[in-house]
Formats: structure tokens, C-alpha cells, sequence
């Protein structure tokens, strides 16, 4: 964990790394791109030469060289294309770099690798003997205005990798409901939770679900309220299943290795809110987390029982693993009685969708085109990229139940993530403005900035499509 968020996730995590350039002292870095690199060479010295083609840079993306200058030394970075920095063309130098303070020459604009720049630097080093012993690499920078949203951006991704990250012991549902209380503090945000065995009248799913865990990990669904009355309502929803057993339709082991993650939901509209939060945007935010284990012991509900919802519609259980989609039922419909301008919410809910679109791609239901259009642009223009599935109406008679009015998991395994989305739309309000993400929280491989483990994916394409849609 890194070590700001060990003590409190509700302070930035990264204020330090990048700077105002005040001409202190600094290790220079120069941006170059395969474009201009020969031009760019030959105007360094012979040394300087000499030391690139010993070291066979050639202004490749994600490459750099160290060179002499001066007394001391410089560092060359190949960028993808001059002069706009994309997200993570500094976040390899971040993390190979000794710790010291750099600055960047010439005319480039980065206020989009300050991103990158603070997340080569995440470590989740909670568990370690010599965590938090990692001195830092500061960037200096002419571009002061973008550096506090920047950071503010990266230290809500490293809040969703920590939480993600910690295991399900240290990260069950009376942790969420801690992480909550924090960020209420914070912002004085008002904070209302439902636990144990009285969620059973009025959030019937998330008590059955979470019956059969252990008092200590005892189900709840907590809500935060901040903003002005008057303003536009936004309900963010988090699937916060802590620990993914399966149920009684129990997992194999090989599936319950990554099953800490499954509140990857949660994390994500917990930092979501809070970049709302810091922001000060505009409007009458709503977050609503139900945090759950899906355990087994003698309280689990069963394959072919029949739940009541918060909004009235009988769920039968045709798989007890299918439970995210069920918690969140009582969460969506809880924020629809409040008739919000936006409902979002992020889920790790199938693999359907990473069948589908793979790790890196979280799959994206609108019921409007024009908030699809809205994020998939948000997601492109800040590197976090989404895909739009679609809520295909004709197989909503896949949900169809012989008992009750819906079935959680249809026979047949076909277009999961789209029965799973379609499930969740009915609980949604009808007209309300909504949006999903079947998001998988997790990088199974590293990139440059993003190491494996815990990973905000759709994290920032959702905000900055809220900036451009709340922003007076």
C-alpha cells in the first residue's frame, strides 16, 4: 500500500510528485519522438552522441538513455508523438529513474503524464517488511494548473489498486463501510448504513447473500449524501462483494484466488465520489455501496430459492455465484426512488465481458446513446479506454422464471454480460439515465504505471464525462 494511503485514503496521495518549476535544482529530461529524433541529435555534442548510439536509443516510445551534460548527467526520454504527452510516456522513467527531481525541457505539454508520472511510483507494500522506504522522483513543471486535478486523478486509481489490492480479511464489508465513514468525514458528507439482520425488510437481496459470513464480515449497504439539495441528483453504485466463495454453487480454488478483487465495484465508485467530492462539481451526489461476503455455512441461500427485492420483483436462484448482480438490485433500486439525473454503477460482475473484451476493455451498457457517445470519448481522451455492449431487448426472455419474475443466471451461457446488464435494468428506474460497467479491476500482466495487481478501469472516463456534463 502505498504509504500515504496506509494511514488515511482520504488525503492525495501523491501531493509531492510533481511540482511548480521554480528553477530549483533538477536532472533535465528531454521529450524527443522518432519524427524529430535525428534532427534533435544532431545539435548534441559528440559525447552526448556517442552515448545515445552506444546505448542504441533512437527515440522509440518508452525508451530512454542517460547522457552526459555538464557535470552531471541528462535523461532522454522517446516519446510517441511531440508536443501533447499521452498518460504513460513518463511512467517507465518514474519507476527506473533514481529518486532525485527532474525537469522537463523544451516545449511539450504534460499535463496529461503528470498521470502517469505519480503512478509509476505506486507500490502496494502493506504486508512488506521495509515497506514506504522508497524515496521519491519529483517532476518539476511551467504547467502548474493541471497539477492538482492530475494528482487528485491519480490518487483516486491508487485508492481503487489499494483497496482491490488488500486481501479479503483486512477488506471486508465493515472495511467499505469504514472506507465510506472516512470520506464522509472528510467532505461532511452524511453517512447512513444498514447492517446485519436488519437489512432483511428493507435490502431482503443483500441480506440473503451475505446471511451465511461471519458476524465480523456481517452484509450492510452504506450510503453517503453530499452536495447541494437543488442540484442535479448522481447516484454512484458500487458492487461491493468483499470475498467471492461462489455459494453453495461453489467456486473451484484456481477461482477464488482473485476473488479479494471482487469489490473492485466498490473501490471504483468510492474514488469516484470522492474526485466528486474534491471537485466540488455541482451536484447532489448519492453513493450507495452494499458490501457483502457470499460464504458458505448453514444460512446460505440456496440454488431454486426464491428472494424478494427492495423494488418488489421475485428473484429465483438458478446459481448462488451470480450474486453481485442480485446486491445490486437492492442498491439500484434504492437509488432510483430518488429520480437522479445519472445513475452510474461499476461492478466486477462477469466473465462474459472479459471473454469478450479481454482485461484492459470494461464493458460499457447505456440505456442512451448519447451517454455511451459521452464516455467513450471521456475514455479515449484520457487513455481509459471502454466498449459498448448492448442491452439487446430480445434477450430479456432468458431472464424469464417459472416461479418468480426473474432468474438470476439463465441456462444456456450466452451473452452473459448482456443477461447480467439486462438483469440490472430492472431495477433501474424506468427513464432514469443509466450506465454500467462490467469492469474487471485487475491487470494481470504490467505496463508502464501500471503494475499488476488491483486497477481502476473505466475509473476515469466516467470522470471526466461527470466534469464535462456537471461543470457550470
Amino acid at each position: 500500500m502505498s504509504k500515504a494511503s496506509a494511514a488515511n485514503h482520504a488525503a492525495p496521495l501523491f501531493p509531492e510528485l510533481v511540482q511548480p518549476d521554480r528553477d530549483q535544482s533538477a536532472v533535465s529530461i528531454h521529450c524527443v519522438d522518432k519524427d524529430l529524433f535525428e534532427s534533435w541529435v544532431k545539435e548534441r555534442s559528440a559525447v552526448q552522441r556517442a552515448a545515445l548510439a552506444g546505448q542504441k536509443f533512437k527515440g522509440e516510445a518508452g525508451s530512454h538513455a542517460i547522457v552526459p551534460e555538464g557535470d552531471g548527467w541528462m535523461v532522454v526520454a522517446g516519446v510517441k508523438a511531440l508536443p501533447e504527452l499521452s498518460n504513460w510516456c513518463l511512467a517507465k522513467l518514474a519507476e527506473v529513474l533514481p529518486a532525485g527531481t527532474y525537469r522537463l525541457i523544451g516545449e511539450v505539454k504534460a499535463a496529461r503524464a503528470f498521470i502517469g508520472w505519480a503512478l509509476g511510483q505506486y507500490r502496494f507494500d502493506r504486508y512488506k517488511s521495509e515497506n514506504g522506504s522508497e524515496e521519491a522522483r519529483i517532476l518539476l513543471t511551467r504547467e502548474v494548473k493541471p497539477i492538482a486535478a492530475a494528482l487528485g486523478e491519480a490518487s483516486a486509481v491508487a485508492l481503487v489498486r489499494d483497496l482491490v489490492n488488500t486481501p479479503a480479511e483486512h477488506m471486508g464489508p465493515a472495511d467499505l463501510e469504514h472506507e465510506v465513514e472516512r470520506l464522509g468525514k472528510a467532505h461532511r458528507a452524511s453517512v447512513r448504513v444498514v447492517r446485519g439482520e436488519a437489512l432483511e425488510q428493507d435490502y431482503p437481496m443483500v441480506h440473503m447473500v451475505g446471511r451465511a459470513a461471519s458476524r465480523s464480515h456481517a452484509p450492510r449497504l452504506i450510503e453517503l449524501e453530499w452536495g447541494d439539495e437543488k442540484a442535479p441528483r448522481l447516484a454512484i453504485v458500487g458492487k461491493g462483494v468483499c470475498f467471492d466463495s461462489g455459494g453453495l454453487d461453489l467456486k473451484p480454488s484456481s477461482a477464488m484466488l482473485l476473488m479479494k478483487k471482487d469489490m473492485g465495484g466498490a473501490a471504483h465508485a468510492i474514488a469516484l465520489a470522492r474526485l466528486v467530492m474534491e471537485a466540488q462539481l455541482p451536484v447532489r451526489l448519492h453513493l450507495l455501496v452494499p458490501a457483502v461476503e457470499n460464504a458458505v455455512s448453514g444460512g446460505a441461500f440456496r440454488p431454486g430459492d426464491v428472494l424478494k427485492s427492495r423494488a418488489g420483483i421475485s428473484v429465483e436462484i438458478g446459481n448462488t455465484d451470480a450474486e453481485g448482480r442480485l446486491v445490486l438490485g437492492d442498491a439500484l433500486a434504492r437509488a432510483s426512488e430518488f429520480k437522479p439525473d445519472l445513475v452510474i454503477d461499476f461492478a466486477t460482475l462477469t466473465g462474459a465481458a472479459r471473454v469478450a473484451l479481454g482485461p484492459d476493455l470494461p464493458a460499457l451498457f447505456t440505456r442512451r446513446d448519447e451517454t455511451a457517445a459521452a464516455l467513450i470519448a471521456s475514455g479515449e481522451a484520457q487513455d481509459d479506454p471502454v466498449w459498448r455492449l448492448p442491452l439487446f431487448d430480445p434477450y430479456r426472455e432468458w431472464l424469464k422464471s417459472d416461479i418468480a419474475d426473474l432468474n438470476n443466471a439463465p441456462a444456456g451461457g450466452f451473452a452473459g454480460a448482456t443477461t447480467a446488464a439486462l438483469f440490472l435494468d430492472r431495477f433501474v428506474g424506468e427513464g432514469l439515465d443509466w450506465a454500467h460497467f462490467d469492469t474487471f479491476a485487475w491487470r494481470p500482466t504490467a505496463k508502464a504505471g501500471r503494475p499488476k495487481g488491483g486497477e481502476a478501469l473505466g475509473l476515469r472516463a466516467a470522470w471526466a464525462m461527470l466534469k464535462a456534463r456537471y461543470t457550470r
